[in-house]
């Protein structure tokens, strides 16, 4: 832990090409979900939505990252009416530069998709906490504390 993320370039909610290095000053959480719209990754945005404010307060940037295109992206996020951007990582660049890629099981067959992780980086761009396998009730709140402890 500790270290500074690499630099990274990606499409986003609202037009807009996210710069990791933009972001210098404020702590970023990067939570990556599986899809768009699905009941989980729904709830998990939901989670992050009402807190929002909390998080902006404690000066921290939230972006949600799936694998799911722009377009896609706006749809869910418009519908949920989610506060923060969404990044699409079709070619999964960013997936695979946190490692979140994983053989998943899903009804009896192997397949490799996003295992639900988020990244807490500080205002210089360093990791400091990582959260992998999320269990979406309640990790909101821990994420959250955690950015709390990044200002104390």
């Amino acid at each position: 832990m500790n270290r500074v993320v690499a630099d990274f370039n990606a499409d986003s909610t609202g037009d807009k090409k996210i710069r990791l290095k933009d972001l210098r000053g404020h702590n970023v959480v990067i939570y990556f979900y599986p899809k768009d719209a699905t009941p989980g990754c729904t709830l998990e945005g939901q989670d992050f939505r009402d807190l929002h404010g909390r998080f902006k307060r404690q000066k921290t940037v939230i972006l949600g990252v799936s694998r799911d295109s722009v377009a896609s992206h706006e749809k869910f996020k418009t519908k949920q009416n989610f506060p923060f951007d969404l990044l699409s990582d079709p070619d999964e660049k960013l997936c695979k530069q946190f490692d979140v890629i994983k053989e998943k099981n899903m009804y009896g067959r192997k397949m490799m998709g996003i295992e639900r992780s988020t990244f807490l980086l500080d205002a210089d761009g360093k990791l400091r906490a990582e959260w992998r396998k999320v269990k979406v009730k309640g990790h909101a709140e821990q994420v959250l504390e955690a950015a709390k402890e990044l200002n104390a």
